[in-house]
């Protein structure tokens, strides 16, 4: 009987404890729309195909901390293009142009629209 009572406590209390330390997953990062922000550089680029135009979209947590594995699309040149986020929270394009012309770039996280766009220019 004595052996009986330990086995009952240890199943109540051990084996629920293990069950919860197991399966509780670690908590994920939010993003946060308004602190992530879309960036550009070379806004001005040939219209020749080759000639590129850099885009990085910062996808972060409140506390301004890159979030890792995010999907993030960014649209406005006829096309939707993706790429994940890396470590620093960062997923960068590079946009080429056959066609002249200003493009208003708009980006989405998870796929949230950011509230501000960028424009790029392609000039021959």
């Amino acid at each position: 009987v004595a052996g009986l009572g330990f086995t009952l406590f240890m199943a109540i209390t051990v084996v629920p404890n293990i069950f919860v330390g197991l399966t509780r997953a670690a908590p994920a990062t939010k993003v946060s729309i308004s602190d992530s922000y879309l960036l550009g550089g070379d806004i001005l680029a040939k219209a020749d195909g080759v000639d590129k135009s850099m885009v990085n979209v910062y996808v972060l947590d409140k506390n301004s901390k890159g979030v890792k594995g995010v999907q993030v699309s960014l649209s406005g040149m006829g096309q939707e293009l993706e790429e994940l986020s890396d470590v620093d929270g960062k997923a960068a394009f590079e946009l080429t142009s056959t066609t002249e012309g200003t493009f208003e770039l708009t980006a989405s996280v998870g796929g949230v629209p950011l509230a501000k766009t960028l424009k790029v220019t392609f000039r021959n």
